[in-house]
């Protein structure tokens, strides 16, 4: 039970309902379109007659190829007189009259009864995308007439989705766009430049050991570890809400540990690349289970996207915000930067029988190595 809404990027609950064309509707079944789900109560209630009516002036939109749309009523009412009618492939109902679905979604807490005029219910629309992911969240205000507008607005400024083709052999990667606001990547990269960065290595067997190796031609990049608690904080929350539940849903994979907290920045004015690597090739790092590069200015650089050379000559980048995940198994490299700066936020994700290798093995990891911190949760 939530007593808050859902924020962008979070992924919707899934649940099974009763509607009027199945008693036992999976909404899991329902992604691969833009969802649109909107909690209105009662069909009796004047704002909510007002917003429904003006959905159905607009059903076209509602294709059920592109976009669905659901109304979600705690009112037996609605149901039993039939109050909304003329309902068409692409715009639907549930029938949430004991109010499960409703406090899934934060609408209503533990006290509302089923008697919309009576409840405190929080009447809203989201707008899911095809990961049912949320992409946007309209409260219902004093203005009923503009609820509709504002979601054609937002319907209207979502990326079309691809036409049906037949695939290239991929990487076996996920890409997951609206982890982190566009506010947190900004204080994530005047953390950066604030505090300046340092040139950064990577790891290497040497002796038994394993050591921190610095080569520049293979790699270079500065990087800058995330010190302030709050801001630590904040990351791993959009990681947690946002991004593992994804990772569950692809890999079957449920991270609870984070390793390193850092701002990287690959700079054109040295090159900025990583060329071509494992991440788990070491005693020191044989507890990662995958990485995320998530970008933090998409679009204000040139180059420095990823490639998995295993899979071909593909190249992948993720809007700002968003993260590129993979096992740290696979060959990947950074190409350089040809113009301008890439900011990163790149975490190791791992869980706790992860942890316990990584705990055994400190053994090996040479004494100029920072050892791993108290565990981060995620």
């Amino acid at each position: 039970m939530r007593s808050t809404l859902l924020e962008v990027g979070e992924p919707a609950p899934w649940f099974e309902v009763r509607s009027p064309v199945n008693p036992r509707f999976q909404f899991a079944t329902v992604a691969g379109r833009y969802v649109v789900l909107c909690f209105f109560a009662s069909a009796a209630e004047p704002a909510s007659r007002y917003v429904l009516d003006d959905i159905l002036q607009h059903q076209a939109l509602f294709d059920d190829e592109t976009c669905c749309f659901f109304g979600i009523s705690i009112d037996p009412g609605d149901e039993r007189e039939a109050r909304i009618k003329e309902l068409r492939p692409g715009i639907r109902l549930f029938w949430d009259f004991d109010c499960r679905v409703s406090r899934l979604f934060g609408a209503c807490g533990d006290e509302t009864d089923n008697n919309p005029a009576q409840s405190s219910y929080r009447r809203f629309t989201l707008v899911l995308d095809e990961r049912l992911r949320v992409v946007a969240v309209l409260p219902f205000d004093q203005q009923p007439e503009q609820h509709v507008p504002r979601l054609l607005q937002i319907l209207s400024a979502l990326p079309p989705l691809e036409a049906a083709r037949l695939a290239s052999v991929p990487a076996p990667i996920l890409i997951v766009p609206r982890i982190f606001e566009p506010e947190l990547c900004r204080r994530l990269i005047r953390y950066y430049e604030e505090h300046g960065g340092v040139e950064s290595g990577f790891m290497r067997d040497v002796g038994g050991k394993t050591v921190e190796i610095h080569d520049y031609s293979h790699k270079r990049r500065r990087d800058q570890e995330i010190t302030d608690e709050q801001l630590r904080q904040a990351c791993m929350f959009r990681i947690h809400d946002r991004l593992v539940p994804e990772l569950v849903k692809a890999f079957q994979f449920r991270a609870t540990r984070i390793e390193r907290y850092l701002v990287a920045c690959y700079d054109s004015t040295t090159g900025g690349y990583f060329r071509a690597h494992r991440d788990n090739t070491t005693k020191g790092t044989a507890h990662r289970r995958f990485a995320v590069s998530l970008n933090l200015n998409t679009g204000e650089y040139e180059g420095s996207l990823l490639r998995f050379p295993e899979f071909g000559r593909q190249l992948y980048a993720s809007p700002a915000g968003g993260a590129v995940v993979f096992s740290c198994s696979l060959l990947h490299e950074a190409t350089p930067v040809t113009q301008g700066r890439r900011y990163a936020f790149l975490p190791f994700l791992y869980d706790d029988a992860a942890a316990r290798i990584r705990q055994e093995n400190q053994r090996f990891v040479a004494g100029d190595v920072p050892p791993p911190a108290a565990p981060d949760q995620t």
